[in-house]
């Protein structure tokens, strides 16, 4: 595994934000960052459409699922 200094400042940040959105182009390595910089966290993709139709429907009880947090990937969708 390649060393990255962002592992520093998303943990920094993690403490201070409830959220952080991790931005970039398509296959820079955003997933697999989260995944490896907060590795007890949930992983839940917004491409699955069970998960993506749950988030819609009840966002409220879709998030409180993970009282520690999650690793949510393509919010976008």
């Amino acid at each position: 595994m390649i060393p990255r200094s962002a592992f520093s400042t998303l943990h920094r940040l993690a403490r201070g934000f409830p959220v952080i959105a991790i931005t970039g182009p398509r296959q820079a390595g955003k997933t697999t960052l989260a995944q490896q910089t907060f590795a007890g966290k949930a992983y839940v993709s917004l491409e699955n459409p069970e998960e993506r139709d749950f988030a819609d429907s009840d966002p409220r009880r879709f998030l409180a699922r993970f009282e520690d947090g999650a690793i949510l990937d393509e919010v976008q969708r």
